[in-house]
């Protein structure tokens, strides 16, 4: 029933905007989970099944009885046959399970001989994604936070994507699980993982490792297009950012704090890596890492006073005047 009920509730959460259900996959590596997952559901189902129906049968058949109509139950002792059946069944049980889930361990690893499509490294910090793009194509080695934009692939080919992973502090985990299974980001060790996207769309992920205080809100998302689409994003990503002259104030004083220490902005003096690179950072749709949606008011909300929205963030209080906040949200809303 417990079971039943997961199952149902995860069905329908199947259908929800921000999709993470593993049951409606959107890549081979997601598939093969998911069928991984309901034959391990059916074949433990069975066995529930059958077992607590035999307990029921036994308990109403041998139930007590009135005096004298109350005989001792047949006993059975040393059988051969039952000792043999409840031995080499599970074994078999067993068997079976361990090699349907090596050859999902093995599809969802090593995958086709496919030439990777892109190339792309993921960084681990404590809460956000760092998404490098590695190609010697336009826009290698440009930098983007917690959206990772694929292609899905041309003339019915799905394109493969090949991630390594790293950690710059703790353990996390990438999880999309429309796309692939989770893989741990790891401090002082590359990890690697593929996977496809066989249609455009949203697809949202989550850390899956506890990484501290707001792990919840290490979310992202993979933005899936097509090629056409996914290389004009990207050459506008590769792009410096716009210097427009109505905007200069807020410029100035975003250049003038301490926020050039942990972002860049590439075309200014901001050259710092310990947070979100800002180059284009109003192309996404969410900032904190998903914390909250990027639009004028969040954003101002989240300069005036991140614990608001995110407690605990890295990104300190620079305590602004409200007139300096909208100078530098005004500026920022620049960077497409």
């Amino acid at each position: 029933m417990c079971l039943a009920s997961i199952l149902l509730v995860a069905l329908v959460r199947s259908a929800a905007a921000d999709d993470l259900s593993v049951f409606h996959p959107a890549s081979r590596p997601a598939a093969s989970i998911r069928d991984l997952f309901y034959l391990v559901f059916g074949i433990t189902g069975a066995i529930f099944a059958l077992v607590e129906g035999m307990l029921v049968y036994a308990a109403w058949r041998y139930r007590r009885r009135k005096a004298g109509n109350d005989p001792e139950p047949a006993q059975v002792y040393g059988s051969q046959p039952l000792e043999v059946a409840w031995t080499v069944a599970p074994l078999l049980i067993v068997f079976v399970l361990f090699l349907v889930v090596v050859r999902s361990v093995f599809e969802a690893q090593e995958g086709n001989d496919d030439p990777p499509a892109l190339r792309v490294q993921l960084i681990g910090h404590q809460w956000w994604w760092d998404v490098v793009y590695l190609d010697e194509q336009p826009g290698a080695g440009v930098h983007t936070a917690n959206e990772l934009h694929v292609p899905t692939g041309t003339d019915g080919q799905p394109a493969r994507i090949e991630v390594e992973l790293l950690s710059a502090d703790v353990i996390h985990s990438f999880w999309v699980p429309r796309l692939a299974g989770k893989t741990d980001l790891v401090p002082g060790q590359t990890n690697h993982m593929w996977f496809t996207a066989e249609e455009p769309g949203t697809f949202f992920g989550q850390c899956a490792e506890f990484c501290g205080m707001q792990h919840a809100n290490m979310k992202l998302r993979v933005v899936a297009e097509s090629a056409e689409s996914f290389q004009a994003w990207r050459k506008n990503e590769a792009q410096p950012a716009l210097a427009l002259a109505n905007v200069t104030k807020g410029r100035e004083r975003f250049l003038s704090l301490s926020c050039v220490n942990c972002h860049t902005i590439r075309g200014t003096a901001a050259h710092g890596t310990v947070g979100p690179d800002l180059t284009h950072l109003m192309t996404r749709r969410t900032i904190a890492a998903g914390a909250a949606d990027n639009d004028h008011e969040q954003l101002r909300a989240w300069i005036a006073d991140p614990d608001s929205i995110k407690p605990g963030s890295e990104m300190p209080n620079m305590r602004l005047s409200s007139a300096e906040i909208d100078a530098v949200v005004d500026y920022l809303e620049t960077l497409h």
